[in-house]
């Protein structure tokens, strides 16, 4: 069994036995954070924090998993190839350079390395050598959880499957992350996500209604399928408290891509018939529920229903419509879209975005303007929510990253440590957590077994 189940002490706790004030461990904690939530002000222990991950995931719906767990607290142990490091390390540009003075070469971090790789520690280690795979089977022997997303059976050579460490650690949570799943005629099949949008639906329903097919403008799947993966062990960890058994969690951007097809599933499922096609940013069953130019760029409008399509005819000027056989109900709406969308649409054009943000401000209706991705991040709202942070990075100095979105009343996630350079935390974890002394981890460093 793991053996930090059960034995979780808050830092609060243990600084506190060392005369150590929760300001002074907050400060510690927070590694440079330039500020954070007043919620963790607290003190009080983070959710996962006693939990220890054994990483063994690369790029984006396993990192983005591990992510969301150290964010609540665990101690995260990410294995990293020690020459290459995981693949997103060379995404770039954009990279976050290097300080002058860090003793670094290259261009410095990529921007998507440091999206998905916070409260981390890294481990540059090849299991091609047996003194490698030793390493990560005492690892896993004092772990709660691993995830990893390899092939399924490749992991099976090192020993390192669900089957061959639940004798090791019958506690552990297994999770693997795979394009297809461990079964089925895809289950050897590499799988991206963008493959998976295209397979697995997503694709032929996203993109303007007269126009090709296109992606999702972030991996969208690889991110479901981290926020599945994360609530699947937590699950567990529930499981466990209970049954003192751990298990192996099977999860598959291909599963995870089907199950949010929400609405458009179900609907397709009840009915029997082919799905309604891309429609751009309007509803197949809704109107007016969609984008429209205005001045100066354009508004989305959603008036979901008989009482908000009324606010909207009297914001644009247009109160009778409210009494028109055309357009009374949502079905005469839908019935007769075409022209209703083009007689809101010439009357949008007529003013800029931020006018009519004005105009429909406090009416009740869900209305919003269309922002890139820099003006979502300097928005009012955006900032207001704390969103957006700023951290000091040991060799690439202040960098700004994305905050986590939930907020506790009580026990606060906060960016405890910035993205790890590659094998950072390498001595730190072989000699804190597997006793090792300074000779033996340099004889591993000579041999190429770690970083």
């Amino acid at each position: 069994m793991s053996q930090i189940r059960g034995k979780a002490v808050s830092g609060l706790a243990r600084l506190s036995r060392s005369g150590s004030s929760p300001a002074q461990w907050l400060n510690a904690a927070a590694h440079g954070i330039r500020h954070y939530s007043a919620a963790a002000a607290s003190g009080a222990p983070l959710p996962l924090e006693g939990y220890r991950v054994l990483d063994m995931t690369r790029v984006l719906a396993g990192p983005y998993c591990t992510q969301i767990l150290g964010d609540l607290g665990a101690e995260v142990i990410k294995i990293e190839h020690p020459t290459r490091g995981d693949d997103t390390r060379a995404w770039g540009p954009p990279y976050a350079k290097y300080k002058p003075e860090s003793g670094r070469e290259g261009p410095g971090e990529s921007a998507y390395f440091l999206g998905a790789n916070r409260n981390k520690k890294s481990l540059g280690l090849s299991f091609q050598h047996q003194g490698g795979v030793d390493i990560l089977h005492k690892l896993a022997a004092k772990c709660d959880i691993l995830v990893e997303n390899y092939l399924p059976g490749t992991l099976k050579k090192y020993s390192m499957d669900y089957e061959s460490l639940r004798k090791i650690n019958p506690g552990l949570i297994y999770a693997s992350i795979t394009g297809y799943g461990q079964t089925g005629p895809y289950s050897n099949r590499a799988g991206y996500d963008v493959m998976v949008e295209a397979e697995f639906g997503l694709m032929h329903i996203t993109g303007s209604r007269d126009g090709p097919p296109v992606k999702v403008g972030v991996a969208v799947t690889d991110l479901t399928t981290g926020l599945y993966t994360s609530n699947s062990i937590m699950a567990a960890l529930l499981s466990r408290a209970r049954t003192g058994k751990g298990q192996h969690i099977d999860v598959a951007l291909s599963d995870c891509q089907t199950a949010t097809l929400a609405n458009i599933a179900s609907s397709a499922l009840i009915s029997g018939k082919k799905d309604s096609g891309r429609w751009g940013t309007a509803h197949p069953s809704i109107v007016p529920y969609r984008a429209f130019k205005t001045k100066d760029g354009d508004i989305l409008i959603g008036g979901g229903n008989d009482r908000l399509f009324g606010v909207l005819c009297d914001g644009i000027g247009k109160p009778h419509w409210k009494d028109d056989a055309k357009f009374k109900t949502n079905a005469d709406r839908v019935a007769h879209r075409n022209e209703l969308e083009a007689e809101i649409e010439a009357i949008t054009q007529q003013r800029t975005t931020q006018e009519w943000l004005e105009v429909f401000e406090g009416s009740g209706m869900p209305y919003a303007a269309i922002n890139d991705v820099q003006g979502t991040l300097n928005h009012s709202h955006t900032k207001a929510r704390d969103m957006v942070i700023e951290i000091d990075h040991e060799y690439c100095g202040p960098i700004k990253m994305v905050n986590t979105p939930v907020k506790y009343s009580e026990t606060q996630p906060i960016v405890r440590t910035p993205p790890p350079v590659l094998g950072q935390h390498t001595d730190e974890i072989l000699s804190e957590h597997l006793g090792l002394s300074e000779s033996d981890i340099a004889a591993l460093k000579d041999q190429g077994v770690v970083r």
